[in-house]
């Protein structure tokens, strides 16, 4: 939905991590970003829904209004963007990855299904696209109802959206089973570790 030209600074390694929400891939995620020798820094993406819980602007998500958000879109300031529900918008800033770029870091991605094929579609060399599993759909409402964030009808969209995603595992280059959180991230570990020391063609 919008161009890939970024700067032509030297680039890292960009990692995606993809999953139906509820399936582990935020505590993986948060893993390998404590783990110094992968050199990762977390891609801040920007959306136009409302923080939960105690989530942090320009920590957790760059807070934008609905407005502003389609300003972005208009200006080509996006690397990636989607409207996940209806005037509920998710994206990746140009600027974003030009920022950690610029740090001589890798990028590590924690975004939802369709975003993640589009980086790894405009950027398929430098892109190391992971899928995570959970064990069940039902397994995943479960862990959703669990969080207590979200209304009984939100949970039940993210379901019938899940469903949806889980077909599109097999355009990842990886996917991770999450049914033993350990085994998952050793998984992860090994996965982007071979990732981030190969050299891109």
């Amino acid at each position: 939905m919008s161009s890939s030209k970024i700067s032509n600074q030297k680039k890292g390694k960009l990692i995606v991590f993809s999953a139906p929400s509820g399936s582990g891939k935020t505590t993986i995620v948060r893993h390998l970003l404590g783990l110094k020798n992968l050199n990762l820094e977390f891609s801040i993406s920007a959306t136009s829904r409302e923080p939960r819980g105690e989530e942090i602007n320009g920590s957790d998500y760059y807070f934008i209004s609905t407005k502003d958000f389609k300003n972005h879109i208009k200006n080509d300031d996006f690397l990636e963007w989607e409207e996940v529900y209806r005037d509920n918008f998710y994206g990746t800033l140009k600027s974003e990855v030009e920022r950690i770029w610029a740090l001589g870091k890798h990028v590590i991605f924690d975004i939802d299904v369709a975003g993640g094929l589009r980086i790894k579609k405009k950027f398929p060399e430098e892109t190391l696209a992971v899928f995570v599993k959970p064990p069940s759909v039902d397994e995943l409402k479960i862990r959703l109802k669990k969080r207590k964030t979200e209304s009984e009808d939100r949970i039940n969209m993210r379901i019938a959206k899940a469903s949806v995603e889980l077909a599109t595992a097999p355009q990842f280059d990886q996917i991770i089973k999450n049914y033993d959180l350990a085994v998952a991230l050793k998984e992860a570990e090994e996965l982007v570790a071979n990732f981030v020391n190969k050299n891109t063609k």
